[in-house]
């Protein structure tokens, strides 16, 4: 008889403690949910320069780009132009092709 109210009161309180740990558990994911703040003008004045530095940035990296890139050449197309003793390049030749130096041609 006594150890069957002990049995009970255990489980009261083991569902007691599960009940306010649920609870607790729903309280604070409300409170991860909130709305947002609305923006502030020191965050839009932040977000105005991060933009500018980015197209700054955009526009030093393109314009490096543009000065060594190299057009690709076809199959058979001439890929380099012989300046006396030198070999200069006029296109870069496609994947698994190669400029052969005395034809002057991609094969």
């Amino acid at each position: 008889m006594e150890s069957s109210k002990m049995l009970r009161g255990l489980l009261l309180l083991g569902l007691m403690s599960i009940l306010s740990r649920t609870q607790a558990t729903q309280e604070v994911s409300a409170e991860d949910f909130e709305v947002e703040k609305p923006e502030t003008a020191a965050d839009r004045d932040l977000a105005e320069v991060l933009e500018v530095l980015l197209d700054r940035m955009n526009n030093h990296i393109s314009s490096t780009e543009k000065r060594g890139s190299i057009p690709l050449c076809a199959m058979g197309n001439r890929c380099a132009m012989k300046f006396g003793p030198r070999i200069g390049k006029l296109c870069d030749c496609g994947r698994g092709a190669n400029c052969n130096s005395y034809l002057l041609k991609c094969i």
